[in-house]
Parts: C-alpha cells; sequence; structure tokens
C-alpha cells in the first residue's frame, strides 16, 4: 500500500522530515532512489544532461561501493548525492542500533547529509538519533515506477497530475524500475521543462 501524493495532513505530524521545498518558483525536485546501477543510473544521467536538470540521488552503500566510476559521475555532473543506507533495511522491522549502524556504513563511501529512509519507513527512535546529523528526505510525489502493475504510462501520468511548486519527486534507478522510470522521467522532463519549471538537486544545508 502506497499513496502517489503524500496528504497535506500527514506533514505536520512528521514535522522532522523533509517532504517538499518551501516556494512558489517552479521548482521541481527530482530524486533517485536504490542506484548507482550499472545500465540504468547512466541512462538516467544522460537524460538529465538532455534537458539541464538537476536531481538528487539516494545511493545505497553497496551500490556505491560496487561501481565508482558511475557513482562519481553522478557527483561530477552537479547532481546531489544523498544516503540511503547500506543496504535497504526496513527501519520498521529492524532495530535501532542495527539501522543507525547501517546508515553509518554507508556513510563511509557517501559523504552526505542527506538521508532518505529504505520504503520511507522509519521509526520515532531512528529519526531521533539521525536528524542530529541528517536532514531526513521523504517526498509529495511518489512516481510508483517499482510498481510492476503499473504502466509507464500511469507513472508519467502520477508525476505530471501531482507536481506542485517544490515537490520532491521518487524515481528508482534500479533494474526492476528501470523501464517505468525512464519512460517517467522523460516525459515529465518534457512536460514540466514546457510548464516552464526548472529541475534543481536538494540543498545539503
Amino acid at each position: 500500500m502506497y499513496l502517489v501524493k503524500t496528504p497535506a495532513l500527514l506533514k505536520p505530524l512528521a514535522k522532522d522530515l523533509l517532504w517538499h521545498i518551501d516556494t512558489t518558483k517552479r521548482e521541481v525536485f527530482f530524486t533517485f532512489d536504490d542506484g548507482p546501477t550499472p545500465g540504468v543510473t547512466d541512462e538516467v544521467l544522460d537524460l538529465l544532461q538532455r534537458y539541464a536538470a538537476k536531481a538528487t540521488f539516494f545511493c545505497l552503500g553497496k551500490n556505491a561501493e560496487a561501481n565508482p566510476a558511475l557513482f562519481n559521475r553522478i557527483k561530477v555532473e552537479g547532481h546531489a548525492i544523498g544516503n540511503h543506507s547500506y543496504d535497504h533495511p526496513d527501519g520498521w522491522k529492524t532495530p535501532t542500533m542495527a539501522y543507525l549502524r547501517n546508515v553509518i556504513k554507508s556513510a563511509y563511501t557517501i559523504k552526505s547529509n542527506l538521508f532518505r529512509p529504505p520504503y520511507g519507513r522509519i521509526t520515532p527512535a531512528q529519526v531521533s538519533a539521525l536528524k542530529k546529523q541528517y536532514k531526513i528526505v521523504m517526498w509529495d510525489v511518489l512516481s510508483a515506477d517499482f510498481d510492476i502493475q503499473k504502466t509507464p504510462q500511469q507513472c508519467l501520468s502520477n508525476v505530471v497530475e501531482h507536481v506542485q511548486p517544490g515537490s520532491i519527486v521518487v524515481f528508482h534507478d534500479s533494474v526492476k524500475a528501470k523501464a517505468n522510470m525512464l519512460h517517467a522521467l522523460e516525459g515529465s522532463l518534457e512536460y514540466l521543462k514546457a510548464q516552464g519549471y526548472i529541475f534543481r538537486a536538494l540543498s545539503n544545508t
């Protein structure tokens, strides 16, 4: 079960988490979870470059370690990086200390104060420990590209029908999501650029 658009009522209940950027400008913040993945992340970077778009990549530590050249390309091309844990534990099912160790293990490779919890699942105790060092980033628009029951066009519609100024949008640069994601990403870039949006990376500050 997931929601494409994060309900406004939820955000004040989790005020230590970043759900969107407070702006009236036509700015949107595309984010990518789970990479870097050869054969996927490089195609994402090519698309972003074509549209002069910047984004934020929430990388798994194990994938950054395994693909150093691709991880470095993300940074060299001016995109932001964030910690997405080492190997994607579910915060609701993982003891706090084990969860924190997983994040710290990833931090040896991923030098960033941005963190996104895998699955968006994180407990109050985990938030309390991590917010001292990290800006914990959630989202307000979910492309649902990971859902193999969705068509590429549905994933595109999820984005373009719900984006507002300051939206943080989630895509996944994974093998599973590739077909849905690339279609939704290119269509979103094309459509939103025509609407006057610019595509920005999240700030570490």
